[in-house]
């Protein structure tokens, strides 16, 4: 906010560090003998994350004390739709008698509206209980906060941009009373409001920034301003037309739309299938009514604990990590390999000679393809040979694309996911070493085998 920079790592890692000492004090309060190995972590993230991003917060999580072998990434569309698996008809609202969730063969979208973003998965009820995914999880940055955006854009647009930003960095204080003023506007604001909608304004700090980079008041500011004729002024209470503050949720809400909309032409949505709305801005009036105008024939269906569905979801997650049988693969992953040159299909410019003979570099080897089911826990083996000059350190990279066909590991859209590096500790020349990669699950796990011992390697997959 104020313009100081700080390092990501370092602002999660402590982020977490406080959750974690909170709860153990909490813990130690009740006298309990508890220490934290004893306890099994479940870290909630947004299912369109990358898996670079799960494995920072990871990194994250473990930097802040909390042990890895006891740390559970959760997806957090994933940890509500579990969550509502278990909640009684009344809890759910506009669930009515067409709510089946418990029932095989029945298929939910499930929009985790938070702050910062829209989160989108579609599961189906299986006949052993358990869930799959029907659909690659998708999400864009209308959450609860592109609103906020919108009305600082209109706080910019009364002040102008460098005296809003002297505003912001010099009294962040007043800067984080309004935000909050607003907030409380924002979660109260009903679809068939009329009149004014009233904030509390920090109105004295407001004149003092305009009287020194305007040289006038808050006030004449205001009606210099495009929204002059749509906004008034009472003491420190500014007043904004009911349709002017409307129009403050409009951008967002045609986001939210426009990607349930995408989503259910992917996954073949029927009549019958539900749409389910979690998180903090899924309460929105203004959203609930916008998606049942849009979808009259789905059921709607809202939690009346939505805000902390995903919580008591991955609480549940953490006891039943199985419980989702299989996910869509969101990329095309695969290893970087040379092969013999082709010159119907390959381009010169990856055209090597090693030993004598025409090979072409750098071929995009799939091993699992975007949008491809894929079962919990599904194993795809390789095996890589050790450099004479590494010294029994093999190095493996993984690499990744949204291409359905990718040819090429340097073409445009694909990127290094991470690599695998494994120390033997005697090597030979002849030495090779088995690699399992086991895709599903919330996080892509490794593990490396030496090929002549059978013994377990040190290995790690480093993607940030």
């Amino acid at each position: 906010m104020t313009g100081k920079q700080f390092s990501a790592f370092d602002v999660c890692c402590l982020s977490i560090k406080a959750l974690k000492d909170h709860l153990l004090e909490s813990i130690s309060k009740q006298f309990i003998n508890m220490n934290i190995d004893d306890i099994r972590w479940v870290l909630t993230v947004p299912a369109i994350w990358t898996d670079s991003a799960k494995q920072f917060m990871r990194r994250s999580a473990e930097k802040a004390g909390i042990p890895s072998d006891n740390l559970q990434i959760s997806l957090e569309p994933e940890a509500a739709s579990i969550y509502c698996q278990h909640l009684p008809i009344e809890n759910l609202k506009g669930a009515g008698k067409r709510l089946s969730a418990t029932v095989a063969g029945t298929r939910c979208i499930i929009a985790d509206l938070g702050g910062g973003t829209l989160d989108i998965t579609v599961h189906e009820k299986m006949n052993d209980g358990r869930l799959k995914e029907i659909c690659r999880a998708s999400g864009n940055n209308c959450g609860g906060t592109c609103v906020d955006v919108q009305f600082f854009k209109m706080m910019e647009n009364i002040l102008g941009v460098e005296t809003f930003k002297a505003f912001k960095q010099d009294n962040l204080d007043s800067y984080i009373d309004l935000s909050r003023e607003f907030e409380i506007k924002k979660r109260n604001f009903q679809p068939d409001n009329t009149g004014y909608v009233t904030l509390l304004i920090p109105l004295t700090v407001l004149d003092l920034v305009c009287n020194t980079y305007l040289n006038l008041n808050f006030k004449k500011a205001l009606e210099n301003s495009e929204y002059g004729t749509v906004t008034t002024l009472l003491n420190d209470k500014l007043r904004i037309e009911v349709k002017t503050f409307r129009a403050l949720f409009e951008p967002t809400i045609i986001g939210i739309v426009g990607l349930i909309a995408e989503i259910m032409k992917r996954s073949n949505a029927d009549n019958d299938t539900q749409i389910l709305l979690v998180g903090g801005f899924s309460g929105c009036n203004l959203v609930q009514r916008a998606i049942k105008a849009t979808f009259p024939a789905h059921n709607i269906i809202v939690p009346y604990d939505s805000d902390v569905s995903v919580l008591k979801g991955a609480v549940i997650f953490g006891h039943q990590p199985n419980i989702i049988s299989e996910r869509i693969s969101k990329y095309t992953y695969g290893f970087s390999k040379r092969k013999m040159f082709d010159q119907q299909k390959h381009d010169s410019s990856h055209l090597e000679i090693v030993d004598g003979k025409e090979r072409c570099s750098r071929v995009f080897e799939p091993i699992i393809k975007r949008d491809e089911i894929v079962p919990v826990g599904k194993k795809i083996t390789s095996t890589a040979k050790c450099k004479p000059d590494d010294d029994g350190l093999f190095t493996l990279c993984i690499y990744q694309t949204e291409s359905e066909h990718p040819v090429y590991t340097d073409e445009d859209g694909c990127s290094l996911l991470g690599t695998i590096h494994a120390q033997l500790p005697s090597p030979s020349p002849s030495d090779k070493i088995k690699v399992e990669l086991i895709f599903g699950g919330t996080e892509i796990s490794v593990k490396i085998r030496d090929t002549a011992s059978r013994k377990k390697c040190e290995e790690t997959i480093q993607m940030i």
